[in-house]
């Protein structure tokens, strides 16, 4: 019994820890920017492949993860300088250019290194509860998706910088009056979240086949995650987690991943029909 209430919550921790490492990002430069990035996968891609390199140059995997969100976060960083400032008032043309900058980086890192990469080792080993085996790494992600959902919330919610990102969010002009550098929060904001994008790709590097085309696979949970939580991302992108987590996995143990996925995407359509202000908008009304 124990056994198999280990496990139940394994599948969910697993499936919880992808939805919120490969959506945390997404829900700074989308969910709170505006800008809809389909290039999301592809800075996690990066963060993949930087985490390697470094690995196999000789650094230890942490050190090699953290290069791995630094670099994609400050190639978002330069990107915003240059390509999507002027974008933020034209949602349409940020998709657009966004889906070009994906295209140019996939088929970009396909010329430059090939259809495969020399990838990671798992780290960690296995633990046994009853007759089930389980990969301890598995947990290292949950527990890391844990700390991120805080970074998150304490970086926006606690902290200076983040009453003058929200500010500048919410009201551009009134917080530039104020004596806010708009250019440098949507610069370091931008950054942060490409960061936390190539820091979902640096931890799950060790999990995975290193191929360009490898970012396809975190986008559409990562967009779900975020439309799913609602306007107010910091409020909603942890119990839209927690829920589609438990829909994901038990989904998963009954039918296999082909279901899950399927089962996962029309869940995502029946709660948007009955909480089209996402779960963030029905945590607001009834706490208010």
């Amino acid at each position: 019994m124990v056994a198999d209430l280990f496990s139940d919550f394994y599948q969910f921790a697993d499936v919880f820890a992808f939805l919120i490492l490969s959506a945390a990002g997404l829900a700074i430069i989308f969910g709170m920017m505006g800008v809809i990035n389909l290039a999301h996968g592809e800075f996690i891609m990066c963060g993949v492949y930087v985490t390697s390199a470094a690995y196999h140059a000789g650094l230890p995997l942490p050190l090699a993860q953290a290069c791995g969100a630094v670099v994609a976060g400050l190639i978002g960083m330069l990107l915003e300088v240059t390509i999507i400032r002027p974008l933020y008032s034209r949602p349409l043309d940020s998709l657009l250019v966004t889906w070009g900058i994906s295209l140019v980086a996939t088929q970009g890192t396909l010329i430059a290194l090939g259809s495969t990469f020399p990838g990671i080792d798992t780290p960690g080993h296995s633990f046994s509860v009853g007759e089930y085996s389980f990969s301890s790494y598995r947990m290292v992600l949950f527990a890391a998706s844990l700390c991120v959902l805080g970074f998150v919330y304490v970086l926006f919610m606690r902290t200076r910088f983040g009453v003058h990102a929200r500010a500048t969010m919410q009201n551009p002009g009134m917080a530039q009056a104020l004596g806010v550098r708009k250019g440098i929060i949507y610069a370091v904001s931008f950054g942060i979240g490409t960061g936390l994008a190539g820091l979902c790709g640096a931890l799950y590097a060790p999990t995975m086949n290193l191929i360009p085309t490898m970012g396809a696979s975190f986008l559409v949970e990562a967009f779900v995650t975020v439309v799913v939580g609602g306007a107010n991302v910091l409020l909603g992108t942890g119990p839209a987690a927690i829920a589609l987590g438990v829909i994901r996995a038990g989904l998963n143990a009954w039918y296999g991943q082909v279901v899950g996925e399927i089962g996962l995407l029309i869940a995502v359509v029946l709660i948007i029909r009955v909480l089209p202000d996402g779960f963030s908008g029905w945590l607001t009304r009834r706490t208010s």
